[in-house]
């Protein structure tokens, strides 16, 4: 009982460590923010140049030699900062919620406001570092997020209204480092020793549940690759891993572990299965088809083992949507 409330204390002492924190870079936002403001009107009404920007901050070291981080080029980053977001009031609280070091990352790499705003919430939800940060951005976490709601199933939708954004068309694992002629085994081996970049690549509200997952289904022993639990959703997860290219007939199989899931494992308050298929590559065409008949909620997504570009994921998405407009 004492060690219990000992344990409260704690609690209370670690909530307000983290409230101050929070505080704190607020107020640090703030200060980044009416500078940028300060330095923006002051170049607008032509009362500044780029040299005095400069000299403001040879005087602020000089005289005030206790300021650190006020170098010319963060001023400038300052005022970038404030000329990104002023146009958006609904970004600017979220934007006090996440560090300057993120922030930089952000509107120094992404080029609109959804861009930005999805990387910031992502940014405050999943508490990544700004590595973390960094390689998803690298890897185009946006351009394939965005990609993947649009390719949703119907089915997948009905079963499961909030499903938006927890699910991609493709998946980058170039942690893995894997040999060229890879197989199955190696690609799930690989996933589970690196577990933790595996969940920042697929969001970090899913929970590992095993590898090899047995099913018992009559006399018949069955396996699910990897098994995962989704917070949000409130559904098992279960993926099934491909060496090779798409093909239909891989659908059937996907479709009855999520059966035996739903009849066996599945609680009640649970909602349904989704089973996602990562296949090396897939033929958009033959997705749809093995999918327009299909009443499970399944997904096929691709998976690369190397960055991709962006400038092609930006231009596959830029397709999409104007093939959507045209329509």
């Amino acid at each position: 009982m004492i060690q219990k409330q000992f344990e409260e204390v704690a609690q209370l002492i670690t909530a307000a460590r983290n409230q101050a924190v929070k505080a704190v870079n607020r107020s640090m936002i703030d200060l980044y923010w009416n500078i940028g403001q300060y330095i923006d009107i002051r170049i607008e009404s032509a009362d500044w140049g780029q040299s005095v920007v400069e000299d403001l901050a040879a005087w602020l070291q000089l005289t005030h030699p206790g300021l650190k981080g006020f170098s010319g080029s963060n001023l400038w980053r300052m005022r970038q900062f404030f000329t990104t977001y002023r146009d958006f009031p609904n970004l600017a609280p979220l934007v006090r919620e996440i560090s300057w070091t993120h922030n930089l990352a952000i509107f120094s790499r992404c080029k609109t406001p959804e861009e930005r705003e999805f990387y910031a919430r992502l940014s405050k939800e999943e508490r990544y570092s700004k590595r973390e940060l960094e390689r998803q951005i690298s890897s185009g976490l946006f351009e394939r997020t965005m990609l993947g709601n649009v390719k949703l199933a119907p089915v997948v939708r009905e079963s499961h209204p909030d499903i938006i954004n927890a699910f991609r068309d493709s998946y980058i694992f170039d942690f893995l480092n894997l040999k060229e002629n890879f197989d199955e085994s190696d690609l799930q081996q690989g996933l589970v020793r690196q577990m933790k970049e595996f969940i920042l690549e697929l969001g970090k509200d899913f929970l590992f549940f095993g590898e090899q997952y047995k099913l018992q289904v009559g006399v018949s022993d069955f396996f699910i690759d990897l098994l995962f639990y989704h917070r949000s959703l409130q559904c098992l997860v279960a993926f099934e891993l491909k060496a090779d290219k798409f093909r239909p007939e891989h659908l059937g199989q996907l479709n009855f572990y999520l059966e035996a899931l739903d009849r066996d494992v599945k609680k009640e308050h649970e909602n349904p299965s989704i089973g996602i298929l990562l296949c090396k590559d897939k033929d958009n065409e033959v997705v749809e088809y093995s999918l327009s008949r299909s009443l499970s909620p399944t997904m096929v997504a691709e998976y690369r083992t190397k960055l991709p570009d962006k400038k092609l994921l930006q231009e596959k998405m830029q397709q999409i949507f104007s093939a959507d407009d045209i329509s």
